[in-house]
């Protein structure tokens, strides 16, 4: 009697546990089944937009040789103070030296190093709106400058935040494009966009210029410079249920 009342009893209890498994289960298998059930197609669309760059770094120095390293840094310094000057009266923006140097000159013959003098070199770098640059180039010149070491062209934070936003919108725009091409083509149509990802919208980086060698008699008549355009490009990704 016992026996049949124990078995009853794991009958019951075991009863208890489906019934309580069994609930458990169902709202995993719903959700489940919502998943599967979720249809979505993934797109992603580019953009890019164009802005001027009108703003031109400039790197440029004085160099000299001599006889003797006295010499050639008194000149350097020289040199290199008048253009400073001049520079500062024109205004330019971010002036700093970004080189200086003095070493010797050696010239070889038959395996044997001969020391012919030194070599002095100071530069310094800038910044001004490029409509500017080639008067003040000319004026450098003028002052004391031998050589530009390089130009490289830029446009303003403003100009390069506007552009960012619009290659972003045309970047959602050419998303939004696709889709809707897939879409018709399957006869489906799309619900609700479920996942937006923006992969970058770049931002430009300066584009250099040759350097150039510059004597003070080449600067009879001003210098052109011309900067260009810059491209800011950006991708979207959509994930658009249907």
């Amino acid at each position: 009697m016992k026996i049949s009342q124990f078995n009853l009893l794991s009958q019951r209890l075991l009863l208890v546990l489906v019934l309580v498994t069994s609930l458990s289960l169902i709202p995993i298998n719903s959700a489940m089944a919502q998943e599967l059930t979720l249809k979505t197609l993934t797109v992603t669309g580019q953009g890019v937009s164009k802005i001027p760059t009108t703003i031109t770094e400039v790197q440029l120095g004085v160099e000299i040789q001599d006889k003797t390293a006295a010499r050639v840094q008194q000149e350097v310094a020289k040199r290199t103070s008048a253009v400073v000057d001049f520079l500062r009266s024109r205004k330019v923006e971010q002036l700093q030296t970004t080189g200086i140097s003095l070493q010797p000159n050696y010239q070889y013959n038959n395996n044997e190093r001969l020391l012919v003098g030194y070599i002095g070199t100071n530069t310094v770098s800038f910044r001004l709106l490029t409509e500017k640059v080639g008067a003040v180039l000319d004026g450098a010149v003028k002052s004391g400058a031998t050589g530009i070491n390089g130009l490289s062209f830029i446009a303003s934070v403003e100009a390069v935040t506007a552009a960012q936003k619009e290659a972003l919108r045309m970047a959602v725009v050419d998303a939004q494009q696709q889709s809707n091409a897939v879409f018709s083509s399957l006869n489906f149509a799309p619900k609700q966009i479920v996942s937006i990802q923006i992969n970058g919208a770049s931002v430009p980086t300066p584009r250099p210029f040759a350097a150039a060698q510059l004597s003070r008699k080449a600067a009879d008549a001003t210098t052109p410079v011309i900067g260009g355009e810059e491209n800011v490009q950006a991708s979207v990704t959509l994930q658009i249920s249907y």
